[in-house]
């Protein structure tokens, strides 16, 4: 097997031939994938052109499975950092300037010091100079007002957010599947 199979994920489609997610892309490894395979709880709609081999058996690597139940999105995201930055795209809501993740930070528009929550309705995604320069004040002490009124979003709403974010490396056989707001190339 080339590189151990690390290189062959499966692409996971839901029962109705969605992506569970598109941020981050629904990938299984190889090794799960094939066990799902056997166990008859996934559909096999394309393979790549490379077999594992047990003694008994020859299998070709599937590339996009479909699970064979349907699992039903989850109506309220989790409040997590990333869900915030994936919500706001990336973007200071300050400066309205995209950046990468490691490079951002939230910032509670009613800050802690002032009873803010850290709740989907008071947490914005800042650069850390946006976010220093706010510091514990109000937005209207500091005259630094985000774009956006932060406010929870829905699961289909970042599943949507997360299609404009396509990684970096797709399997053309994958492409049949996703539909990114972006240009692909080929």
């Amino acid at each position: 097997m080339p590189d151990g199979g690390q290189h062959f994920p499966a692409l996971v489609l839901n029962a109705d031939f969605r992506p569970l997610s598109y941020f981050p892309l629904s990938l299984w490894a190889w090794q799960d994938a094939v066990r799902a395979v056997f166990l008859e709880r996934v559909a096999v709609l394309s393979e790549y052109d490379v077999e594992v081999h047990s003694p008994s058996v020859a299998i070709r690597l599937p590339s996009v499975i479909a699970l064979k139940d349907y699992i039903p999105t989850s109506r309220r995201p989790a409040f997590t950092r990333f869900n915030v930055f994936l919500r706001d795209s990336f973007t200071c809501q300050y400066c309205n300037r995209r950046y990468p993740a490691p490079d951002l930070t939230f910032d509670h528009v009613v800050p802690r010091s002032r009873g803010g929550r850290t709740v989907w309705e008071n947490v914005v995604t800042a650069c850390g100079t946006c976010n220093l320069r706010k510091g514990s004040r109000l937005p209207r002490e500091c005259r630094i007002y985000p774009r956006e009124t932060p406010r929870r979003p829905t699961t289909w709403e970042l599943q949507e957010r997360g299609r404009g974010f396509p990684p970096n490396y797709l399997h053309e056989s994958w492409r049949d599947y996703l539909y990114w707001d972006s240009e692909l190339e080929s």
